[in-house]
């Protein structure tokens, strides 16, 4: 591990790198703006994949691939979704030593791929509703400007591409998706976030609507956590994804497309580490328990006897590591699981042997609980779900707390570090490119469910037509 320490509150961006880095989340790769996710930050990125499988694959989903290489004129048949991402776009135009007849792209999304493949397999109502979700990298050039997890070259992210017979099925489809993102974020994570919707101009290229999901980062920056499109009949029509519907008429599908990427660990170290490391929710952590022996001359076999009898009670419900090392000092493995943020430490040596107790250390507050061992079951039960609530709630109140209501253009500039920004707008896309251009704010969201408006734009002083949510972002 490296010596040099962050504070968190003081050298945001440091911490987090010396965090992910030394952590043992990820490094950087030998190619510039691409990361290497190591083994316990990959196996995060399971415990995702595992809750989200198991929710798509009950409410009727299921996994597919597609390819990584899209043929340029495949991108180009959609206008403005080209438009959108021709900057970010990585081309191969080689195959060997010859030129290929057709440049090739890597996949920065995977719309036009998978679309040109639903055109030949939807033919009639009963293909429908094709309910498809990938597993995938995808690749964009974000060279300028890296940081791991959060702003790659290449990033991990799963994508559902949905087909449905009816415009209401398919909004359907796209509730039920932002609940179980939703769910994944705020009840695992432990992250809180706001929902709305992208203004035009922030919304996914093709798209009719985009709906998002923002949390705010302890730097009062936000974070997109995930983003479900309702792409309505835009992508059938260029695509030609037609059915033959029960009334014998050919109509065009309605379609949806959603995503969560690997963002997701970098927000979780953000939002919950501290100067210690990592802080990692139990329902989401690769090892949820510890054991360190606290060993002494001629009683180490019956300590680690003892260890080992306690590990086989908990890992019947848990996931539990028993670090039973004799080169490192349990001071040592104090601080190295407290920076991978592991929720809960046990301490076992001759004392709690012959007391028959069991001393807990909470990660989250460093508060040290001492319990008989008979209950160890019920209260490790107890402390993982009070840990969990109150990560949540300590991220919750700081959300709150970093939403600013402004009322003109002076107090919002006064105000842009400190969080989400709440303001009036004309819906004016000129006002939303003024204020980007001067203070480097956008629109996060615009609340589905219609706020009071308190004020005139906050811009241009003309009548307001929405509350909408702005702040810096990531």
């Amino acid at each position: 591990m490296k010596n040099k320490k962050y504070k968190k509150e003081e050298e945001f961006s440091e911490w987090y790198n010396y965090v992910v880095l030394n952590s043992g989340l990820a490094d950087f790769s030998s190619i510039k703006g691409f990361m290497f996710i190591k083994p316990y930050g990959y196996e995060i990125w399971e415990n995702i994949q595992n809750i989200l499988n198991k929710r798509l694959k009950e409410s009727g989903h299921s996994n597919a691939y597609s390819p990584a290489l899209i043929p340029e004129h495949l991108i180009k048949k959609e206008k403005e979704h080209v438009e959108g991402f021709a900057p970010e776009c990585f081309f191969v135009t080689r195959s060997g030593n010859n030129q290929l007849s057709e440049p090739l792209i890597l996949r920065p999304t995977s719309e036009t791929i998978i679309y040109s493949s639903y055109s030949k397999w939807i033919r009639s109502w009963r293909d429908l509703p094709l309910l498809l979700n990938f597993w995938n990298s995808v690749f964009r050039a974000e060279i300028k400007m890296t940081k791991l997890f959060i702003r790659t070259c290449e990033f991990l992210w799963q994508e559902g591409h949905t087909a449905h017979a009816k415009e209401e099925d398919a909004k359907k489809e796209i509730d039920l998706i932002i609940s179980i993102y939703k769910e994944l974020i705020e009840e695992y994570l432990a992250i809180p976030v706001l929902f709305g919707k992208k203004s035009e101009r922030e919304k996914f290229p093709g798209a009719l609507e985009t709906y998002t999901l923002e949390a705010l980062m302890p730097d009062k920056k936000a974070l997109q956590m995930g983003t479900v499109h309702n792409l309505g009949q835009n992508f059938s029509k260029v695509f030609g994804i037609k059915f033959l519907d029960k009334d014998e008429k050919k109509k065009y599908v309605w379609q949806t497309c959603w995503g969560v990427s690997t963002r997701l660990i970098g927000a979780l170290v953000m939002v919950h580490g501290d100067d210690k490391g990592l802080v990692l929710p139990p329902k989401i952590s690769p090892i949820q328990i510890v054991i360190i022996p606290i060993l002494f001359k001629d009683q180490e076999d019956i300590i680690i006897e003892k260890c080992k009898e306690i590990k086989s009670v908990l890992e019947k419900e848990f996931k539990v590591f028993l670090d039973d090392r004799r080169e490192y000092t349990p001071g040592w493995k104090f601080n190295e699981w407290e920076l991978k943020g592991v929720p809960l430490r046990i301490e076992i040596g001759p004392n709690e042997i012959k007391n028959k107790k069991i001393v807990f250390c909470r990660r989250d507050d460093g508060k040290k609980i001492s319990i008989e061992e008979k209950n160890i079951l019920t209260e490790t039960r107890n402390l993982m779900s009070n840990i969990q609530e109150d990560m949540f709630k300590r991220a919750k109140e700081f959300l709150e707390k970093n939403i600013i209501k402004v009322k003109d253009f002076k107090e919002f500039k006064k105000n842009i570090e400190k969080g989400f920004l709440k303001a009036c707008w004309c819906f004016s896309q000129d006002c939303e490119e003024k204020i980007k251009e001067e203070t480097k704010a956008t629109i996060r969201l615009i609340p589905l469910e219609k706020e009071d408006l308190f004020s005139k734009c906050v811009y241009c002083g003309k009548e307001a037509k929405v509350v909408a949510y702005f702040a810096r972002a990531y």
